[in-house]
């Protein structure tokens, strides 16, 4: 049986009603060689052309640095990996993809300026664009002749992405539609030489609902732009606001069906979301392996800080977090490319395959950009407070990291819109019957009301005990999501605190349980004795996060149950977040103690 059989069948979402097995799951030490390679070639890439220059990118006046940089980048071939060897690209597997954003993600402003051109910038031109569109922009794209920039935000248009004003009216002549409007916040924008535009077709006076999607070349003209925005961070990426002023776009240079923008923006954002979350963790590797050597390096008292069983904790949580945050973004992306595979033996093209796996896995893109993120901002600050004074100094490279990581909570949606998405996914494709979400909570309502299981497991499998820890942490969720929909009904969407509260639990699941079939699995592969450490990241993070879900569940409880019912919840609430007390303190000391000995991030 392959791999792909192996995970055949698995659907975004259910891994809060399913359980998983471990060969269910890819983990990053299946990589290949060769992938091993490509991650290294973008890590060499930043060392040589990026890092000693990030004081001259910050600073620099005009765009001309970033492009020159993009220029090289594409020679190497980092901006065409996920496009198709035909138009010029590498045509590399969604998870290979991902791989490359972790390995460039350590890149401060340059990554921003990579991300935005190989993803939203290029992607829906790949995944939308008809086969002329492909051919006439991939190729230029994929090598970097051409750079590409993301229209969608406005001034008054942020998460309602829907309520663009941008407007593009059919010229008398019915050859072109002629755009005017505003754009900001775009990322390339003072370099770009395609522009993917958002706007709302206006016939007649009387303006589309939906959004269209266009292809615009700098070159039609009417297009303006302000001065680069001064910002908190990413200062070395160029981000402009956009004027269209009578931009006169051939008709043949709408992107899919009229109306069919939103769409489009929506979907580019899930693999936007998923990328990020790697992006993410590709950062706080790199400011975890800082902090590591500042820690050997900075003496107090005689001896060096890394020796401190409070530093050792800090450093030893960063690898905790990262884990799960890793195990858990390559399992969605290898889910993708499962489902990918699938639906293309099933008669789907390739881009059409695309589209759909990335649809169904909607809900894990929006979790994992969540955690990946808040990691990374976890990570920075703590950081931060292991250089200590220093770490406060723009001379040191904590300053630019915590300046740079913040955006990412903001980016690809706002970690608010994500949970809310996230549950919002998860009711709607209940309520379509494509998961059974409501049968499961349902038997945990009644489960509750029981008198509980105190027989004692005999199963002596690995991780049986942990694996029924999870189990029940599910069952927590769903206790706490299906009380929540009885009792507001369609009017659930309005206790937005209740919704994140939901989130945050389904994320932890997700996240701890992705640790501990990591864990199972390379175990598997490597022995007990070989992986006593990533046993000891994954109980970690797998204590955290039941204390985590408990906190958020009676959070959410506590908003909406009152009398018997409170007390019955709470109840149900306490039994699903058990777990057999370890000490967590010598484990994280053993943790720590491995990268400080090799002076790195080693996991």
């Amino acid at each position: 049986m392959t791999a792909v059989e192996n995970r055949a069948g698995i659907k975004g979402g259910e891994f809060l009603i399913k359980d998983t097995d471990a060969s269910q799951v890819f983990i990053p030490e299946e990589f290949t060689e060769e992938q091993l390679m490509i991650a290294q070639s973008c890590r060499d890439f930043l060392a040589t052309e990026i890092w000693p220059r990030v004081e001259e990118i910050d600073k620099a006046k005009s765009p001309e640095l970033m492009s020159s940089l993009m220029d090289k980048a594409g020679e190497l071939g980092l901006l065409g990996t996920a496009v198709p060897e035909e138009y010029g690209g590498f045509g590399m597997s969604f998870n290979t993809s991902m791989l490359v954003a972790e390995a460039t993600g350590a890149g401060n402003s340059f990554s921003v300026a990579l991300s935005a051109h190989t993803g939203i910038g290029t992607l829906p031109i790949l995944y939308y664009g008809n086969d002329d569109q492909k051919s006439q922009y991939l190729p230029k794209l994929a090598s970097g002749e051409w750079k590409a920039a993301y229209c969608l935000t406005e001034p008054d248009s942020g998460s309602d992405a829907n309520s663009g004003k941008t407007k593009a009216v059919l010229s008398e002549d019915g050859k072109s539609y002629i755009l005017n409007g505003q754009k900001m916040w775009i990322t390339n924008g003072g370099f770009a030489d395609v522009f993917i535009v958002f706007a709302k077709i206006d016939e007649g006076g009387k303006t589309d609902k939906n959004l269209t999607a266009f292809i615009v070349e700098k070159t039609y003209g009417g297009i303006t732009m302000n001065e680069p925005e001064h910002k908190m961070g990413i200062k070395g990426s160029d981000t402009r606001q956009i004027f269209f002023n009578d931009c006169h776009v051939p008709v043949e240079n709408m992107l899919s069906d009229r109306g069919n923008g939103f769409k489009i923006a929506v979907n580019i954002l899930n693999i936007g979301r998923i990328k990020l979350a790697v992006a993410a963790v590709g950062g706080a590797k790199q400011v975890a392996t800082q902090a590591i050597q500042y820690a050997n390096e900075r003496k107090q008292f005689g001896i060096a800080i890394s020796t401190f069983g409070a530093i050792k904790h800090k450093l030893a949580e960063m690898a905790v977090k990262l884990y799960a945050s890793e195990s858990a973004s390559y399992r969605a992306g290898q889910n993708i490319d499962d489902a990918i595979a699938d639906l293309k033996e099933k008669g789907l093209s390739d881009a059409e395959a695309k589209l759909k796996a990335l649809e169904q896995f909607a809900i894990e893109c929006a979790m994992m950009k969540v955690h990946g993120s808040e990691v990374l901002d976890y990570v920075v600050d703590e950081g931060v407070q292991v250089y200590g004074g220093m770490g406060f100094s723009a001379d040191a490279p904590m300053d630019r990291a915590y300046r740079d990581a913040r955006i990412n909570r903001i980016f690809e949606g706002t970690n608010e819109i994500n949970r809310m998405l996230t549950v919002d996914m998860l009711l709607k494709r209940a309520m379509k019957g494509e998961i059974d979400l409501m049968g499961p909570a349902m038997a945990v309502g009644k489960e509750i009301m029981s008198i509980p299981d105190f027989s004692v497991s005999d199963d002596e499998t690995p991780f049986a005990a942990e694996k029924k820890v999870i189990k029940n942490l599910k069952k927590a969720a769903l206790m706490v999501a299906g009380a929540a929909v009885q009792k507001f009904m369609m009017k659930l969407s309005e206790e937005q605190e209740i919704l994140m509260n939901v989130a945050d639990m389904a994320i932890e699941i997700y996240a701890a349980e992705s640790a501990v079939l990591r864990t199972e699995k390379l175990i598997g592969m490597k022995g007990d004795a070989a992986c006593a450490l990533q046993k000891d990241l994954a109980m970690c993070y797998l204590h955290e996060a039941v204390e985590q879900i408990n906190s958020a569940g009676k959070s959410a409880i506590m908003g909406f149950a009152e009398g018997d019912e409170l007390r019955v919840m709470l109840m149900g609430l306490k039994r699903f977040t058990k777990i057999e007390p370890m000490n967590t303190k010598n484990a994280r000391r053993r943790i720590a103690d491995a990268m400080i000995a090799e002076n790195k991030y080693v996991f």
